[in-house]
């Protein structure tokens, strides 16, 4: 596993690439309504990419085909934007990365379109809290796996499973680099409290907990894209990039959101 640490000038370019994502968040989110189509939020994103001078994290990695993940009710992660109208009563997850120069910034949000059920407010909301839960633990000298056990730990008291297929990850140059975060203890994915890498100053990561109503379980559309819940039921996910310091972390894409 080859982690790697940050100087001081590399972070202060992801606390602008971060900013960069946070941003063009926002304005996505405020922007979400009813009878919305998922692929105009692409093309804003897009445009308010290069006023920026930045580019996307996620067009053509892998093939992906769009600048956001797009991923409404019972999708997870990674929804390509397309034709899909928001309707009222609709969550829709964006996830959203940006490349400045050279450094990668990461977040993602789950926005209620309209009037949500109260259902679904609930799950946003403790999705956000299992999101900071993960960051208040993620403190030089922990282990990795205090991160995820404080991610489970939150979801779980409140009635919700997580996904463990698909997982935070370490960023920089690269969107995704070692370590994996994953948001479970649970085999065959997790990882244990007191095991894992050591945290420390410099370290750059991307936590992303998801959240299911029902089951953890998943399954890809036939677009080989698009992670649904294999139940059906509804997923909430937030992401935020930060970085390690000598207390508790900074949030390199946050100050949008509470």
């Amino acid at each position: 596993m080859n982690i790697v640490i940050k100087s001081e000038k590399e972070i202060e370019i992801m606390r602008q690439s971060g900013r960069i994502v946070a941003e063009i968040l926002k304005i996505l989110s405020e922007r979400i309504k009813p009878g919305m189509k998922t692929k105009e939020m692409d093309i804003i994103a897009e445009r308010e990419l290069k006023k920026r001078g930045a580019e996307s994290s996620f067009k053509g990695y892998r093939g992906y085909p769009a600048t956001i993940c797009a991923s409404v009710n019972d999708e997870i992660v990674h929804g390509i934007p397309g034709d899909k109208e928001l309707k009222e009563g609709d969550i829709v997850s964006l996830d959203f990365g940006a490349i400045f120069h050279g450094f990668h910034g990461d977040a993602a949000v789950t926005v209620p379109v309209g009037k949500v059920s109260p259902e679904a407010k609930r799950l946003i909301e403790t999705t956000k809290g299992a999101l900071k839960s993960g960051i208040a633990a993620a403190r030089a000298g922990a282990n990795l796996g205090d991160v995820s056990a404080a991610i489970q730990d939150y979801a779980r008291s409140r009635g919700y499973s997580l996904v463990r297929e698909y997982t935070g990850h370490g960023i920089g140059r690269k969107m995704h680099e070692d370590p994996q975060i994953p948001n479970s203890t649970e085999p065959p994915y997790g990882l244990q409290t007191g095991t894992g890498p050591v945290l420390k100053k410099g370290m750059t990561l991307a936590l992303e907990p998801m959240l299911n109503i029902g089951d953890w379980h998943t399954r890809v559309a036939e677009d080989q894209w698009t992670v649904l819940t294999a139940d059906g039921s509804l997923s909430a996910h937030f992401e935020h990039t930060i970085v390690i310091d000598d207390t508790e972390p900074e949030v390199l894409t946050g100050g949008w959101y509470d």
